[in-house]
C-alpha cells in the first residue's frame, strides 16, 4: 500500500516530489542533526549483532544533541527513558541477553531519550507477544500526552488503530482513500472496498469466538 515507503520518505530515506514539512519546517532543508531531533524512529526488527549494553543503546538517543559528550540533563533525559520503559535495572545488560520484548522497550527508551517532536513507528509490535504488545503501545500511548509531540504509526491491526488512533489515515496501491477521524475513515464501506472483503463482518466473527457461553438455563 506504501505506508513505509511513506515512513522511509519522511526520514529522507527514499525520494519523493511536494514537501514534508514539521512545525512548518521542510524536511529536505533542514540538516541530518536537526531532523534527529525532531523525528525519532521505532522500527519492527532490529538486527544488533553487537554486544552494546542497554545503557550504551539509550544513550546513541542523545547523539544529535552531545556528539558523544554527555551533559548532565543528557543523564537525566536517558535515565528518565529508562525508568519509563522499565529498563532501567537492565541498563548493564548486553543486548544479545534480552527478550524480543525487552529488545524494543530497550530501543523505544533510545527513542524516547531522544525526545523528538515526531516519532514514528513501523509495526513496532508486529513480533511480539500479547502482553509486551499491551505494553508498548501503553508506553507510547502515554509518552504522546505530552505537549508538542506527535505518533504516527503504520499498523495492520485495526483493532489497535482504532484504540489508540487519534486520526488515521487509509492507503490502498500507494493512494490516499481517506484522512480524519478513525471512525469515519475505517468505515464498513470504506474498509471493504480496500480489502475487497466485509472487515466488520469478519471482525464480529473473530469477537464472537471470544463471548462467554451462556449458561443453559434449561
Amino acid at each position: 500500500a506504501g505506508k513505509s515507503t511513506l515512513l522511509s520518505a519522511l526520514t529522507q530515506g527514499a525520494p519523493y516530489t511536494g514537501q514534508a514539512l514539521v512545525n512548518g519546517r521542510d524536511l529536505k532543508r533542514m540538516k541530518s542533526r536537526e531532523r534527529a531531533q525532531a523525528i525519532g524512529m521505532l522500527a519492527q526488527n532490529h538486527m544488533v549483532g553487537y554486544g552494546f549494553s542497554v545503557q550504551e543503546v539509550v544513550e546513541l538517543g542523545r547523539y544529535a544533541y552531545s556528539r558523544g559528550r554527555l551533559n548532565a540533563e543528557d543523564r537525566r533525559m536517558i535515565d528518565e527513558a529508562l525508568e519509563r520503559t522499565g529498563m532501567a535495572d537492565k541498563r548493564g545488560q548486553s543486548v544479545l541477553t534480552l527478550s524480543g520484548g525487552e529488545l524494543q522497550r530497550a530501543f523505544l527508551a533510545q527513542a524516547f531519550a531522544q525526545d523528538p517532536q515526531v516519532l514514528l513507528l513501523d509495526e513496532p509490535t508486529n513480533h511480539l507477544d500479547l502482553v509486551y504488545q499491551k505494553q508498548i503501545f501503553s508506553l507510547i500511548a502515554d509518552w504522546a500526552k505530552q505537549p508538542g509531540r506527535t505518533v504516527v504509526s503504520i499498523m495492520h491491526d485495526l483493532s489497535v488503530a482504532r484504540r489508540y488512533g487519534t486520526e488515521a489515515m487509509l492507503l490502498n496501491r500507494g493512494k490516499l482513500v481517506a484522512i480524519g477521524a478513525p471512525d469515519e475513515v475505517l468505515s464498513p464501506a470504506r474498509l471493504e472496498s480496500v480489502y475487497e472483503m466485509d472487515v466488520y463482518e469478519w471482525m464480529r466473527d473473530l469477537l464472537s469466538a471470544w463471548q462467554e457461553p451462556t449458561a443453559d438455563m434449561g
